[in-house]
């Protein structure tokens, strides 16, 4: 039998320990199985060690980010025999190297979550972006707490979206409330039945489309794109997108939508093309999901803008 582990990422104080204490305190998962909770930092949220041992769940702390070794993890395996597993990981540590890390035999990776302290969000994004978006980057579900009335969930979802199109985010008031997602504002009509996108709308574009491509299917929508082809691209077919900055100036990622055109082959990677296309919302094993795909109607050559890269604040 399969061995669940849930990861809790996040920095100090983002609310990581409340709301383990809170999921190891719920009805539906309080279910007696034994857990193991692996610590990796003190937050100022305690957790009752007597009260969890009374409700089957063991606590061990790592202090150093080296300790959180595999050999560490088959010891705590085969000390505690545990049914499921918690980490709270420390989020002054890399996470890309704990992903790697070989976890012990049944040991499965179920869940990553990242709390989000909406109120200190923007000190983290500018000092220490590349932590902020590699938490990010690996989350399933992102919890923004601590949101009021003036919060902009439109720069999260934004910032978030941009590393990581599939993640879930639920947004919290100061007092727990799941609050209800705000519209997103966007730059163009959606009423009508062809849109123009300029080129510094592209990103918040193809966000939206991408997340709600049901809002976009059958709407004509014109755009200045990069032809890129590759091995993994179906024959008739080539993605039309642009070069964004998702984290800093040393994270520039390709993004775009497949498209579908059936003189695709003379179409040369890199090329700068305006593209007109009626869009469809679909599944494809590229998107890993469903997505917005492009039925192509026009392409022209383009100029290359003097901006030629997506920003998505």
């Amino acid at each position: 039998m399969e061995i669940p582990v849930f990861l809790f990422t996040g920095f100090l104080d983002s609310g990581k320990s409340t709301f383990i204490n809170d999921t190891l305190h719920d009805e539906d998962f309080a279910t007696g199985e034994k857990t193991l909770l692996i610590l990796c930092e003190e937050g100022e949220v305690e957790f009752d060690e007597e009260e969890l041992r009374q409700g089957n769940t063991f606590i061990e702390r790592v202090e150093n980010e080296e300790d959180l070794t595999p050999d560490f993890l088959r010891t705590c395996s085969s000390q505690y025999k545990p049914r499921r597993v918690i980490v709270e990981f420390n989020g002054m540590w890399r996470l890309k190297k704990f992903m790697e890390t070989e976890l012990p035999r049944k040991w499965v990776m179920a869940q990553i979550l990242c709390t989000i302290d909406s109120t200190t969000f923007n000190m983290y994004i500018n000092n220490m972006k590349s932590l902020v978006m590699e938490q990010v980057t690996f989350a399933d579900l992102i919890i923004i707490n601590r949101c009021g009335d003036d919060t902009d969930q439109t720069m999260f979802r934004r910032n978030i979206k941009a590393v990581n199109r599939m993640a879930q985010i639920i947004y919290e008031s100061a007092d727990g409330h799941v609050l209800s997602p705000q519209e997103e504002q966007l730059p163009f009509d959606l009423s009508k039945p062809e849109i123009t996108v300029c080129d510094d709308d592209f990103g918040i574009w193809y966000l939206d489309a991408m997340d709600h491509p049901e809002k976009y299917a059958g709407k004509k929508v014109t755009f200045r794109a990069i032809v890129y082809k590759n091995r993994e691209i179906p024959k008739g077919c080539f993605v039309a997108g642009r070069f964004a900055m998702t984290c800093c100036a040393e994270d520039i990622a390709f993004i775009g939508l497949l498209s579908n055109y059936e003189f695709s082959d003379e179409l040369k990677v890199k090329d700068w093309i305006w593209v007109t296309a009626t869009v469809k919302g679909e599944y494809h094993p590229l998107y890993q999901g469903e997505g917005a795909v492009l039925y192509v109607e026009e392409i022209r050559k383009a100029d290359k803008p003097e901006e030629d890269l997506v920003y998505f604040n």
